[in-house]
């Protein structure tokens, strides 16, 4: 019996050790199990992880060039539009001191190309940007995030706007130097903020000159850097007189604002009425849609009602000595790089001028009633005014402008000298009151500028 019971206790003894043999292999199966299952949830949360700043990159690309694409312009005319993107937005970066991200076109793919800009070299976090188009209006942004080896891309569209040259947030814009004489005036009849002046001056750098009580409602900005202004003690701007109105005033090296090119040819066409050295002009009489040739020198000396266009050909010196009322736009097919210096339009007596929109019925005015915002467009021309008037309905445009006497009155736009050499010139006791309330914002026969407008709806995220 104690033999039995001995060999018995081995017996379990040794089943025991072989159930916990068992067991030990069962559990460190299950611990091997888990702790591949552990490394493999790690592996996912760190690509999870990779992926989501991947993500994070491409979303921080965007509105960093989103931001600074929203001070691109670029001309209506460019023949490139994506070459000029990358120039202007190049400039950009430049100027807000940039300079670990570079804009640049790529001829070969038509694209414009941002490199990879890092974000975070620890984690290797960049974006790179691959803008493409334009498919009509509209441009394709492409932002490419990366973090590690993970990439994620967004693509978002911008459009073109079109806006009118910032010349035309002034009452004067002009390339050549601005005098004002005693008694003269720039108001703004809605605040002073109407009455900002820009003067580019590089070939003169006597910009600004007043004299007696000449006054300037807004402030002055001068893009020459050596520009100067010579400001009277009873002469004021933005209220204050002499070297306080220069100094609180008077921006010099402000940046350059590019001219609107002009394009009269959409005019043209309308101007079949013809004047030539022949024509009577003399008498009291009314003008339709006319053209002017070359070398017809015409002075309108009586009491005149001209509606439409008058289209001026150079060479020609135009002269209205009798009283004016045009409804309409006066336009010239000059050089303003290269005015032949004799071209000029006068005006000796009072001009009253109305909107195109209020042209007759006539459908020989049909297109022209749309074509607002402009009432002189004379390249190559010295424009001069004389007399007085009540409002000019639209803006004024040529090569040197000077009014005399008692000229003056309320323009409803800017004017705009293209000439490097010759003035804008204010004498006596001439007064320009801007008045916006009833400006086109954009005026015909200009070309404007194009800005890019984010298109929210457009955002897409690209996935693999």
């Amino acid at each position: 019996m104690r033999m039995r019971t001995k060999n018995h206790s081995r017996t379990r003894r040794g089943v025991a050790l072989i159930v916990s043999m068992i067991f030990i292999l069962v559990f460190s199966a299950i611990a091997v199990s888990m702790a591949g299952l552990s490394n493999a949830n790690v592996q996912i949360a760190h690509n999870y992880q990779h992926l989501n700043r991947a993500l994070e990159s491409a979303q921080s690309g965007l509105e960093i060039i989103r931001h600074h694409l929203a001070d691109v312009s670029i001309s209506s005319s460019a023949t490139n539009r994506l070459q000029a993107i990358a120039t202007d937005l190049q400039t950009n970066l430049t100027n807000a001191g940039i300079t670990n991200i570079t804009a640049s076109y790529d001829s070969s793919t038509t694209t414009v190309n941002i490199a990879s800009v890092s974000l975070d070299s620890q984690s290797g976090q960049t974006f790179s940007v691959t803008i493409t188009g334009p498919t009509t209006d509209t441009i394709q942004m492409n932002v490419t995030g990366t973090s590690g080896q993970f990439s994620r891309q967004i693509t978002v569209n911008f459009d073109f706007t079109p806006v009118a040259s910032r010349v035309f947030g002034h009452a004067v814009a002009t390339r050549g130097p601005l005098s004002l004489g005693t008694g003269a005036s720039i108001t703004g009849f809605n605040g002073s903020g109407e009455a900002e002046v820009y003067i580019e001056s590089n070939n003169d750098t006597q910009a600004l000159t007043m004299t007696g009580n000449a006054e300037i409602a807004g402030d002055v900005s001068i893009a020459n850097p050596l520009g100067t202004a010579s400001v009277d003690t009873g002469a004021t701007i933005g209220d204050e007189s002499g070297q306080d109105a220069i100094d609180n005033h008077v921006t010099v090296g402000a940046g350059a604002i590019e001219f609107p090119t002009p394009d009269t040819s959409i005019f043209e066409s309308y101007a079949t009425n013809i004047i030539d050295a022949s024509t009577d002009t003399t008498g009291n009489d009314t003008f339709e849609n006319i053209r002017i040739l070359a070398n017809a020198n015409p002075n309108f000396s009586g009491s005149i009602v001209v509606n439409g266009v008058i289209f001026i050909e150079t060479p020609n010196q135009v002269v209205f000595s009798g009283n004016a009322t045009v409804t309409g736009v006066i336009v010239t097919n000059g050089d303003m790089d290269s005015p032949n210096g004799t071209d000029s339009i006068t005006f000796t007596a009072s001009v009253d001028t109305l909107p195109v929109s209020q042209l007759p019925s006539d459908p020989i005015f049909d297109g022209i009633r749309d074509m607002t915002g402009t009432f002189i467009l004379a390249p190559g021309f010295e424009l001069n005014f004389g007399g007085n008037f009540d409002t000019i309905n639209g803006a004024i445009a040529g090569n040197g402008i000077t009014f005399s006497g008692s000229a003056g009155g309320t323009f409803t736009n800017a004017l705009l000298n293209y000439s490097e050499d010759q003035a804008v010139t204010l004498g006596g006791n001439n007064t320009i009151i801007l008045d916006r309330s009833s400006s086109a914002s954009i005026p015909s026969g200009f070309s404007t500028n194009l800005i890019l407008e984010f298109q929210p709806g457009t955002y897409a995220e690209v996935t693999y």
